[in-house]
């Protein structure tokens, strides 16, 4: 199976910066900690007001399926989501053959 890598780009309610970025804080330190096989994972903010992504990227589907099963993103996924105006847009990146 390729890797898979994607960006995910999305939009915090006015005020709730602070404790969005918190959670996303705490859900970077779990994946560096438990989490070794992902290749990349962290967030960003983006110029425009209230935009932030994460880029993710895993070894392979079975990797993604891990991360995205975990207990620790059922604890904070919601959290994430009560945040956002909206859901978030995924752009996934192929590598070149």
């Amino acid at each position: 199976m390729p890797k898979i890598t994607f960006i995910a780009r999305m939009t915090v309610k006015p005020g709730r910066d602070r404790e969005f970025i918190g959670y996303c804080r705490e859900l970077e330190q779990y994946v560096r900690t438990h989490e070794p096989e992902v290749l990349a994972y962290e967030f960003f903010r983006l110029r425009e007001p209230n935009r932030y992504a994460v880029i993710e990227s895993f070894e392979d589907e079975a990797g993604e399926h891990r991360h995205m099963t975990s207990s620790k993103l059922a604890e904070l996924g919601p959290k994430i989501a009560g945040c956002l105006d909206g859901t978030w847009e995924r752009e996934y990146f192929d590598p070149l053959t």
